[in-house]
């Protein structure tokens, strides 16, 4: 198996990293129903479930 020949100093592997940063995601809001939510997600308002403003899912069961 492949050894490396020197020990990689910590400045260095943290120099490498530097560029890997959290980005915060972009968020949207319904016109619908006035919800913040992710774009391109389903979201839950009152156990409902909408995607793109309409009404997918709706918990109400019949009686």
């Amino acid at each position: 198996m492949a050894h490396p020949k020197r020990k990689i100093s910590k400045q260095r592997r943290d120099k490498r990293r530097t560029h890997y940063k959290a980005t915060a995601p972009t968020l949207a809001t319904c016109q619908t129903t006035g919800e913040v939510h992710q774009y391109h997600r389903g979201y839950f308002v009152d156990g409902d479930l909408y995607y793109k403003g309409k009404l997918v899912y709706s918990k109400v069961v019949a009686e």
